[in-house]
């Protein structure tokens, strides 16, 4: 078999356009574009919302959830995160002992929901910016939809939530610690209308 001579001239062009074709894939994915509702769920033995100095709610155990709105969000992605919040096996069966075996709902727990734009801050160096949440104005009629939301699936004395817009100090006793982050464009994102497992 006969070997080709390789020009130490040659050498680096191949080497140049090598590079480019395993780098380029990359730089598709450097800045993906994240559309989506999130939420971070944490299961609490209490928490509290406080605006200026006063309780404005309180739960016991249950969950605190802190809802980040994305400007491009839709009945669709408030429906997932309201569905899957209040189907998360997160609780221990007393009955039984077996942990992660019920939900909020089948302990008869309360849900306190906090609205966080912060929830889709990208630093820009060392500032935050927050251009791809929802506006407010906009963000304001949202959440309102998503809290009535919840109290039409679950009941409406269990649900609790901050004042949006309002500057919160947000108090909370995380039980195990627990906590579990929600995003509504993950692929379990029930678009066909079959049932998801409990």
């Amino acid at each position: 078999m006969r070997s080709l001579p390789i020009s130490p001239y040659s050498a680096p062009i191949l080497s140049t356009k090598s590079k480019q074709k395993f780098h380029s894939p990359l730089k598709k994915h450097r800045n993906p574009q994240i559309r989506a509702m999130r939420a971070v769920v944490q299961r609490v033995a209490s928490a509290s919302v406080e605006v200026d100095g006063r309780i404005v709610s309180e739960i016991g155990p249950g969950l605190l959830v802190l809802v980040g709105l994305h400007d491009s969000d839709t009945e669709s992605d408030a429906d997932y995160i309201c569905r899957k919040v209040l189907n998360m096996r997160l609780f221990t069966n007393e009955s039984t002992g077996k942990g992660w075996d019920q939900n909020v709902t089948q302990r008869d727990y309360g849900v306190l929901l906090v609205s966080q734009f912060t929830l889709y801050g990208f630093l820009k160096g060392n500032k935050p910016d927050f251009h791809v949440a929802m506006p407010p104005h906009k963000a304001k009629l949202f959440y309102e939809s998503l809290v009535e939301k919840f109290r039409k699936a679950y009941k409406p004395d269990a649900i609790k939530d901050g004042v949006f817009g309002a500057m919160m100090k947000v108090s909370l006793v995380n039980d195990g610690p627990v906590t579990m982050l929600l995003d509504s464009s993950q692929p379990s994102k029930n678009t066909t209308g079959v049932a998801e497992e409990s």
